[in-house]
Formats: structure tokens, sequence, C-alpha cells
């Protein structure tokens, strides 16, 4: 072999390790840079739980939450039927903020009997409204699903499920929570809620806009929660008021849980890696507000959930709930079940499962 010959293989073989090294250091600078730029747009940021709703704990298994969007009012009257015990801790909405504690979220604390009101109803209500008002209001660049140019599907796909549980949670408040039965009146601010705000697409830009009108909804929901305060309005709290909302959330999470299991789409495709990103997200979204409104079902139907042992179903689907929401990876991987690296989706099944069995065993129970 020639000098020239020789002299070429050493200028390739220096030229292979020099771009070796440039390009691995390209590609940690980009996934740096992808993340610092997700951190800034909120690809990582889930929930309202850092910022939004806020408790204190009164005990070893109590947990009073804190809602600073409502004034204090300390003069509401209250009707018979819509008191806790007359032993009850009370804790009127607040406006200091120096527990930063988030609702529901401790270790192994449940909320138990304690409420941000003697009114029965009222915990119920901000809780179902709370996860979307952070994702109006509190969560930068707000709501992202009607965005023209949308970078963020994993905030979006989060939103949407939060969307549909707020959804389907003030419907069965309007229908069947707040009346009697079939022949009662509706409530006019549950009705205006459920049927004209919620029900607007969540992609409307504009006349009327998402926001607008969800933000609407969610004024009706407070007026319905000062209502009961002033004992204008009810809140009925026996097993078959509470199934239909049972029977709904088991219905969305059957359908999280098949989004997060099949492996092909309905036209017998695969699923993608950015569908099973979406189809975690979205589940993501739901078990989060889902889990909300389940720690305010422990305060509000505490009396018939001991009456009937459906405290501790309600437990476990509360805590499946909440594994499910505290998932964040950075990356969704989508492996096999035999692969050396994650399956996210199939986590995320895990956990939404169990939270569908035990609301399922709840609902049984209250049958009985």
């Amino acid at each position: 072999m020639s000098y020239s010959e020789n002299s070429k293989n050493d200028t390739e073989n220096e030229f292979k390790r020099f771009a070796a090294k440039h390009i691995i250091v390209g590609i940690l600078l980009a996934v740096v840079g992808l993340w610092m730029l997700g951190m800034v747009l909120g690809f990582f940021g889930e929930s309202y739980e850092a910022t939004s709703t806020k408790n204190k704990h009164t005990g070893k298994k109590e947990a009073t939450s804190q809602h600073t969007d409502i004034e204090e009012d300390t003069g509401h009257a209250e009707t018979a039927s819509n008191k806790h015990a007359p032993d009850e801790p009370v804790q009127h909405p607040v406006t200091d903020k120096k527990d930063t504690t988030s609702a529901g979220h401790g270790q192994g604390d449940y909320p138990h009997k304690t409420a941000i009101s003697k009114v029965v109803g009222v915990e119920f209500v901000y809780a179902s409204i709370e996860p979307l008002h952070y994702e109006l209001s509190e969560r930068f660049w707000g709501w992202r699903p009607n965005d023209i140019l949308n970078f963020t599907d994993n905030i979006t796909n989060f939103q949407l499920g939060v969307l549909e549980v707020t959804r389907r949670t003030a419907e069965k408040l309007a229908e069947n929570i707040s009346r009697t039965g079939s022949t009662a009146s509706f409530d006019t601010n549950l009705e205006t809620a459920r049927s004209t705000c919620f029900v607007i697409k969540a992609d409307e830009y504009w006349f009327p806009s998402a926001e607008g009108k969800y933000r609407d909804g969610i004024k009706e929901l407070k007026k319905y929660a000062e209502k009961l305060e002033n004992g204008e309005s009810s809140f009925y709290t026996r097993s078959d008021n509470l199934i239909p909302l049972l029977v709904e959330y088991e219905h969305l999470l059957g359908s999280c849980d098949d989004n997060l299991v099949k492996t092909k789409e309905e036209d017998g495709s695969d699923v993608s890696f950015f569908m099973a990103d979406n189809y975690f997200y979205y589940a993501k979204g739901v078990a989060h507000a889902m889990g909300r409104v389940l720690e305010a079902v422990m305060i509000d139907f505490i009396s018939i959930l001991e009456t009937r042992n459906g405290v501790e179903p309600l437990h476990h689907a509360i805590e499946s709930c909440r594994h499910a929401a505290h998932i964040s990876p950075w990356i969704i991987t989508d492996s096999s079940m035999s692969s050396q690296t994650a399956n996210h989706r199939a986590n995320m099944a895990a956990h939404i499962s169990h939270a569908r069995f035990y609301i399922g065993v709840l609902k049984k129970t209250l049958s009985t």
C-alpha cells in the first residue's frame, strides 16, 4: 500500500472520528434543546395540582380542600337536608395562601367528612370544575385544542380528557344528583351549563370560542354552588343519584382502557407512535379529573358509602386514578410486552383498568 493510500485512509478515519463526535454532541444538544422547549411550552406540565386546589390536613386521614376563587361568606342559610353532622369541622372558602399542599394528593390521606362548607354538594361542584378551570385560566398558554398552530399535542389530549370528565359530571349533576326523579324540574344553572356551555366542541376558535363557553359553564356551576349554600337548590346523596355518574365513569374508563391496550386501529392499521401518545395523555387527563371528583364523592356521599360498605372500593378507585395521573415519562414508548423498554400505554392501562374495576364494584355495592 502506497504512502498516498495510507494518508487517505488516515484522513478518512480521522474524519469519521470527528464526524461521530460532532453527531453525538449534536444529538445531545438537540435533546436538551427539545427538553427545555418542552418545559417552556408545558409539554411535561400535567395538572392544576401544584397551584390550583389547596388543602389542609386536619387529621391522620382528613384533608380540607381550599378554594380561592369564591368569596368567604359565613352567613349562608342551610336546609336540614344539606347539613353535615353538627360535630364535623367546618372550613369555609378562604383566601389564605400559606398552605400549598395539593388537595387529595397526600401519601395515604383521603378526604373524609371534611369539606369546604357544611353544605353537602359544594365540594362536589368545585371538584367538578377545578381541573377544567386550571386548564383554561392557569396553565401556561391556556386552552390548546383550538390553537391554529398546535405544537403541544400531549397537553391538548390531556385537556380533552379533563373536558370529557367535566362534561359527563355536569350532565349527571343536572339530570340525577340535583333532582329527586324524572319528574323533577332541572336546575336552570345546571341545565345551561350542560346543554349550552360544555357541549361546544373543544376546537371551536371563534363565535363562540371553546374557552369562552367553558368559562360560562364554570360560572353557572358556581352559581349553583352558591344556591346550595343559600338553601335555594338541592343536592341528593342517595345511592340511586350517584349510580348513574358511576356508570358514566365506568364507560369512559372502559373506552380509555381499550385504546390503551389495542394494537390495531378500526381500519386494521397498527397503532402508530403518535396515536399511542394521544391515547396515553387523554387517559391521563381523564384519570386526573375523575380522581378529583371521586375525592369529593368521598366527602359528600360519605353517609351512604359507609352504610353500603362503599368506602373501600371508592378508596381504591381514587388511588388508581392518582397513580394513572402521576405517570409522567418524558417520551412515550410503545414497545412490545417482552421488550427491555417500557410500554407506557400498558402501564397506564393497568391503573385505568383497576379504577374501572373498583368503580364497578362500588356501583354493585350501592345497588344492593
